[in-house]
Parts: structure tokens; C-alpha cells; sequence
């Protein structure tokens, strides 16, 4: 059977930390959305805010640092039982944009959290490369996939995190069929991320969506780009707005069988008995035995 993930991607501004009265108003445009873009499916659907999408702070570096720190809660806070209830309520897997977290060292993090149709919080991953200086945060220190059961493996990065191309390899090398990019790009460089986008589809063969925020938090122009590179649809501005589309995650395993344009199958590039390679900017190597995603 085909591996398809339906996915609905929502273009918005972000929103003033959520109180229960917010994240109630959340919920209800959220299942307004559901209701408006199609029918619904066998397979729940997987609905993508941008990155700091319920914990929105504006103003000056310390402004934006003193709404960020009152803001921030516990992983398993008041907001993250909100959120499962949402999830498991609609029936959806949610990734309702990242959050501020309070660490359990006292730093924030920002930490996207990801939530089951049956409401269970199944992943939640740090960012490990914050926009410094501007971003307060601490980075998170490991990559994070889930598993969407009888479709595929999810991995997640965060804004700044696709300008290292370590991260997209890592999660692709941890099975990942798709990864899932939140952002909230208010700066001009919103058109090399875009590149940026395609480019780490096409050196790892895996789908990628990308979710900005609209103006005024962010730049929009949201895409979402299958595994080899190509864009399947996407945001032509920053104003609010939704994408929809529905991906065969089985389109992977094809591109990376028979190569990127019929040619390239970067996952297959090497031979056991090649030579070891050594990285010495990682203290690492890249061990021929061990180059192909796992599972």
C-alpha cells in the first residue's frame, strides 16, 4: 500500500503566549481549517505551524528576552497538556509551532513539539543552532525523529538549523522520509533558504516542508519540496495562508533506488570495502559499512 501523509501547513503570524482562553481560540481555528481544506482522510492529517508560532514576542533584544522568559513553561506544562488535548480532540498530528521551554537546567529552549492523534506528546526536539546573537536560547544537544506508524519517519529542524547541513544528513542517515522545518524568517534571507530547502531535499533525498511565519513575524513563503528537489507547492508571499498536499513517502525508496533524475543515488555511494574517510573537523570519519538511512 502507498505511504501517503496528508499534510496542511499553516501560514500565520505569531501569536501572544498562550493563555487557556488563547490556546482555546487556537483550537477553534485550527478545526475551522480542518473543515475548510478537504475531506477527512483514513490517514489523520499532519498540521504544521511556524516556529514560535503560541510564544510570539516583538520589541527590543531585552524586551523580546523579558516576554520570552514569562512565557516559557516546563515540556510538561499547562501548555503541553493543552496541546495534547487539542491533537487527540481533532484527531491530527499536531506540530503547533515551536514553544519557549523552561528547562529542566533553568534555560530556554526552543522546542518543537509534536503530538499523536491519541494525544500523546511523541517528540519534542531544541533547536540546536539558534540565530546568534538575537535568539536567547540554549541549543539543544540531539536530533530527533518519530515514527508515523504504517507511513514513515519524521525529522524535525528548526529555522537556522537547515543553513548546517549536518542536520538534515543526520536525521536522513536516522530514517527520515520527511523533515519538518519551522521558521520564523522576518529577515531578507528568506530567498536563500529557500535554496537552502531544495538543496538539502536533494543531497538526502527526502521530502522537506517548510513553514514560515506570515507577516508581520515572518517573511512567509512556505514550500513544501519532494526528494528530488523539485517544489510541490508553495506560499508566493507573506501574507496568512495554508498549503495543503498529500505526499507519497514511498517516493523516497524510488529516488533513492533509482537516483535523483534517474542518475544519482547518493545513499549508494560507497562500497564496504572503500577506505574510511576521515573528518577531522567532526573528530569523526565517515565509515562506508555505516552510510545508509536506518530504521
Amino acid at each position: 500500500m502507498p505511504r501517503y501523509l496528508p499534510v496542511l501547513l499553516v501560514q500565520e503570524a505569531s501569536r501572544q503566549p498562550g493563555m487557556d482562553a488563547e490556546l482555546r481560540d487556537f483550537e477553534a481555528e485550527l478545526a475551522e481549517h480542518l473543515s475548510d481544506f478537504g475531506p477527512e482522510f483514513e490517514q489523520p492529517r499532519m498540521v504544521v505551524y511556524p516556529e514560535i508560532h503560541l510564544c510570539g514576542a516583538t520589541g527590543t533584544p531585552e524586551q523580546r528576552r523579558a516576554q520570552l522568559e514569562a512565557a516559557a513553561e516546563p515540556i510538561d506544562g499547562p501548555r503541553n497538556r493543552h496541546l495534547a488535548r487539542i491533537a487527540r480532540n481533532l484527531g491530527i498530528w499536531l506540530l503547533p509551532g515551536t514553544v519557549c521551554e523552561r528547562g529542566e537546567d533553568g534555560h530556554l529552549y526552543n522546542t518543537a513539539p509534536v503530538y499523536s492523534p491519541e494525544g500523546e506528546r511523541v517528540a519534542a526536539y531544541r533547536k540546536c543552532f539558534p540565530w546568534r546573537p538575537y535568539e536567547p536560547y540554549r541549543p539543544g544537544n540531539r536530533f530527533e525523529v518519530f515514527d508515523i506508524p504504517g507511513v514513515g519517519r519524521v525529522g524535525l529542524a528548526i529555522c537556522y538549523d537547515i543553513w548546517f547541513p549536518e542536520v538534515v544528513r543526520q536525521l536522513a542517515w536516522l530514517g527520515a522520509d520527511v523533515v519538518i522545518n519551522q521558521v520564523a524568517t522576518s529577515t531578507c534571507d528568506r530567498a536563500q533558504e529557500q535554496v537552502l530547502v531544495q538543496a538539502n531535499a536533494i543531497f538526502n533525498q527526502v521530502f522537506m516542508v517548510s513553514a514560515n511565519a506570515a507577516t508581520p513575524s515572518g517573511e512567509g513563503q512556505s514550500l513544501i519540496v519532494d526528494p528530488e528537489g523539485h517544489v510541490r507547492t508553495r506560499m508566493p508571499g507573506a501574507t496568512s495562508g495554508i498549503l495543503t498536499d498529500v505526499l507519497n513517502l514511498d517516493e523516497v525508496e524510488r529516488v533513492r533506488t533509482f537516483g535523483t533524475a534517474g542518475l544519482n543515488r547518493v545513499w549508494s555511494q560507497f562500497r564496504e570495502d572503500d577506505p574510511v574517510l576521515e573528518l577531522p573537523m567532526y573528530e569523526g570519519r565517515i565509515d562506508p559499512r555505516q552510510w545508509k538511512p536506518g530504521r
